[in-house]
């Protein structure tokens, strides 16, 4: 009898576990990046009435005898099963579609977590709600180098992006058979000088007797001359570039991509390199994890790349409050990477991963651990009963 009170208590331990369990993952349920958890049991020794024994050649064997005394909590396990999708529209919010935690630092310490929900500080640091820095690689000129150590992001709003000259264009398309002597069609190319001011470049091609003839002009002034010969193929022949004159500088301009055909004339400038100053305007992520910069000048230039990190076994990693874990003892060491690779997932931004509790497993689990708990309640009563029976022998 005192067994089965002992055993019945246990019960009540371990249930009321589970309850806890249970709660936590229902008070959790749009808890961003949240992951279920699950407590499994498993029972206690047990003790040995009758030992058993083998089989001989007069006898058969016997089983132990052995009565339970009681259960207890095995382990807690982590569900890290992928969360439901919730479109945000903000350019700071990353969700991860696979595996791996984004990289983030509170004090000395680095810290996983799921959950993507970012925004900037003072200093334009990309932080979650509490404070801690999300890791990644910054862009040197354009260029992130993803093989040096991970470090802080951040967005340096009204950085600006210097102005590069044009050095080369190019103009494509169709200049028609039909077009007679002495009849001209323009387009223009916008370069760039070496300080980022435009010069609107205007290309007069005019049929001629032998060909076509090319003109440039900026704002009317002469900026350079020649003529363009075709075959009976339509195909350009002989040189087919000629070199600008802009703010001082020569530009090339490519026209081996023209043709004469008998359709309709189109002009289409392609290739003119050389950018204005231009101030960071806003963000976008990637699917690998870089931040592009948005410049004013509608060009649009890395500025950094997150960090992913993945571990051999993340049901090993020791929560850390704030959504966040830490390396536990049976984790394995965090293996920092590109989004996209070695196994790690991808993201996307303006979007956000929801906690993965299931509701109706949740109310069903509060349910069983309901009942269970009701039921050792019942042994320690009956037990207390058969007790009471017992003194009330001797009256």
């Amino acid at each position: 009898m005192l067994r089965s009170m002992f055993s019945a208590i246990s019960g009540l331990r371990a249930h009321q576990t589970k309850l806890d369990v249970t709660g936590n993952n229902i008070a959790n349920v749009n808890t961003v990046g949240f992951k279920s958890s699950q407590t499994v049991f498993e029972d206690t020794l047990s003790q040995v009435i009758r030992n058993g024994s083998a089989p001989t050649a007069d006898t058969g064997g016997t089983n132990p005898a052995q009565v339970g005394l009681g259960v207890k909590v095995a382990g807690i396990t982590t569900n890290f099963g992928q969360g439901s999708t919730q479109n945000t529209g903000r350019s700071t919010d990353f969700m991860i579609s696979g595996d791996g935690f984004f990289v983030t630092r509170a004090g000395n310490e680095n810290l996983y977590t799921r959950a993507g929900s970012f925004d900037y500080d003072g200093a334009g640091n990309l932080v979650t709600p509490d404070g801690a820095q999300l890791q990644g690689w910054m862009a040197d000129d354009g260029v992130v180098n993803t093989n040096a150590a991970v470090g802080p992001l951040s967005i340096p709003f009204g950085q600006v992006m210097r102005p590069t000259a044009t050095t080369e264009g190019a103009v494509a398309g169709n200049l028609s058979t039909t077009a007679g002597v002495g009849e001209a069609v323009q387009t223009q190319i916008t370069t760039y000088d070496a300080v980022g001011t435009a010069h609107p470049i205007a290309l007069t091609f005019s049929r001629t007797a032998t060909g076509w003839s090319v003109a440039a002009t900026e704002n009317g002034a002469p900026r350079g001359t020649t003529a363009l010969a075709f075959g009976a193929d339509g195909r350009p022949t002989g040189a087919t570039a000629f070199t600008v004159n802009v703010g001082g500088a020569p530009v090339d301009i490519e026209l081996g991509g023209m043709t004469q055909y008998g359709g309709k004339t189109s002009l289409t400038p392609s290739g003119v390199d050389g950018n204005a100053m231009g101030t960071l305007q806003s963000i976008s992520l990637s699917g690998d994890g870089t931040i592009m910069g948005v410049y004013s000048n509608s060009l649009r230039e890395p500025i950094g790349k997150l960090a992913l990190a993945t571990f051999a076994n993340p049901s090993g990693l020791s929560k850390a409050g704030n959504t966040s874990y830490r390396v536990g003892d049976n984790s394995g060491q965090p293996v920092v990477g590109e989004a996209g690779t070695g196994g790690r997932g991808s993201l996307t931004a303006g979007a956000l991963e929801m906690s993965n509790v299931d509701l109706a497993e949740e109310f069903t689990g509060l349910i069983v651990a309901q009942r269970g708990f009701q039921a050792n309640s019942r042994v320690i009563t009956s037990s207390d009963e058969i007790l009471q029976d017992l003194v009330n022998l001797k009256r």
